[in-house]
């Protein structure tokens, strides 16, 4: 199976965090100004929410780690520009993730469905976790 983080095409240049930072042309207000105390602390229980990814595609990511890392030795400039583009793809399939699971529940309201308060609430729950998760490090 190809990896979908790579190019797919030689001429393709890889993706790169770079390439994630400036794909918004400016933060919105809340992202650029908050009042750190605000924020509240992650705790154990937000962490051991659902994982960010299925088991198959965390272990791919895992394997592809563990290969940048090991040839850090012989080639650091090379392992680290495979690690950037690694974050790149994670970063770009948990944000395909979450806008997927939007689109879900918003299809749901356009046609007039209702959604259920359960499915809102295990859909900030996701939300509250990944956060919880960002600031924690």
């Amino acid at each position: 199976m190809s990896d979908p983080y790579e190019p797919t095409r030689p001429d393709e240049p890889a993706l790169t965090t770079a390439d994630l930072a400036g794909a918004s042309t400016a933060a919105p207000a809340e992202a650029r100004s908050f009042d750190d105390e605000a924020v509240p602390r992650p705790t154990q229980t937000q962490h051991e929410a659902a994982p960010l990814f299925p088991s198959e595609e965390a272990s791919a990511f895992r394997a592809r780690w563990d290969g940048i890392q090991a040839g850090f030795v012989d080639e650091p400039r090379q392992a680290v520009e495979q690690a950037d583009s690694l974050v790149a793809g994670a970063m770009k399939r948990l944000a395909e993730t979450f806008a997927k699971e939007r689109a879900n529940l918003e299809g749901q309201w356009d046609r007039g469905d209702d959604v259920s308060t359960e499915d809102l609430r295990l859909a900030l729950q996701r939300y509250r976790s990944f956060f919880g998760r960002l600031l924690s490090m």
